[in-house]
């Protein structure tokens, strides 16, 4: 009897214990506003505009999961964070979801606490150079100084180098502003980072042109939302947000026309992403139209690329890797089923 009792009492506390700490999605709901750490300001991907609200192709996954989650796009504070700074943010509950420049490596996957969910930009390490250096390829640069500031960059350096047995004269900058005054001040003669961070920073110098990014690409560097480890559930929501976005590219579900999609398209698919049938949001914990708003709000994955770092903007990012596994990329998302 006094055993069942101490068992039945553990058991109750198990259950108190579980109840008594929110969800991520329950904090969300609570607050009416989802808490998005994005970068300090990278041109195209997350940056304040003049009237200080961040725009960009990461402000626009932020925008996606608070449409799908509060039914209002605009319910978003943008939390800016540096890489120093983000993970800190993430564990200490001050941000909901990182949606920036973060890399997805196995370290930062087992200890910093984060579940990387998805990758919705497919990076690498590169170059930039002036154009009056005169040279076409990374493999030019032997006995060059060059400009960068983290660890992971330092590492990839180090390793194309040696590889190519060539040598350079590594210039530390505490950060990318530090790197971008050092290399247009003649303090180093090329500048390495993701090729999206140096297409960024290109895109606000007064003469972009004169600048060079060079074709040879040194390190993969997968970029994606990142959320707090052991809440699979707010996971999942991120996740199948970011999904749904790629999907709605694939069925040609635009900001333009999902309202006459919902109400003519037979694909089956595109009728349970819609809540047109079934209730796909139920098992997120959303209501039926969860993927529809997420959609609305910034369109469709080619939508929000093309608006914002697209080839046709100041960023110049050619789709690439990018594309939709149908084009050639390897963007694909698993199935609505």
């Amino acid at each position: 009897m006094i055993k069942s009792l101490t068992l039945g009492l553990i058991a109750s506390l198990c259950v108190m214990s579980g109840t008594a700490k929110a969800t991520t999605l329950e904090d969300v709901k609570a607050r009416g506003m989802l808490n998005c750490g994005v970068n300090t300001g990278l041109t195209g991907f997350a940056a304040p505009d003049a009237q200080g609200i961040y725009q960009g192709f990461d402000a626009d996954l932020c925008k996606a999961v608070a449409a799908a989650v509060l039914g209002d796009a605009a319910k978003v504070r943008y939390v800016p964070t540096t890489t120093e700074s983000a993970f800190a943010a993430l564990s200490a509950g001050e941000v909901d979801l990182l949606a920036r420049n973060m890399a997805w490596t196995l370290s930062r996957d087992t200890s910093l606490q984060a579940d990387f969910v998805a990758v919705s930009y497919y990076d690498g390490q590169g170059f930039m150079v002036k154009q009056d250096l005169g040279i076409s390829s990374a493999r030019e640069l032997d006995g060059a100084r060059i400009c960068e500031h983290t660890a992971t960059t330092e590492s990839s350096l180090t390793d194309y180098f040696k590889a190519n047995a060539i040598k350079y004269s590594p210039i530390l900058v505490t950060d990318e502003a530090d790197a971008q005054r050092q290399f247009l001040g003649g303090g180093c003669d090329a500048m390495t980072a993701d090729i999206s961070v140096l297409s960024s920073l290109r895109a606000t110098l007064p003469q972009a042109d004169d600048y060079v990014i060079l074709p040879e690409i040194i390190s993969k560097e997968p970029l994606g939302p990142v959320v707090r480890h052991g809440d699979n559930a707010w996971g999942d929501i991120v996740r199948w947000t970011f999904y749904a976005l790629l999907t709605a590219e694939e069925k040609g579900i635009t900001k333009a026309n999902i309202d006459e999609m919902s109400t003519t398209t037979q694909d089956p698919e595109a009728r349970r992403l819609l809540g047109v049938e079934g209730d796909m949001g139920q098992m997120l914990g959303l209501d039926r139209d969860w993927a529809k708003r997420a959609i609305a709000a910034a369109g469709n994955y080619g939508e929000m690329f093309e608006a914002n770092i697209g080839i046709t903007t100041p960023i110049k990012l050619a789709r690439g890797l990018n594309a939709l596994w149908t084009q050639g990329g390897l963007q694909y998302a698993p199935p609505f089923r």
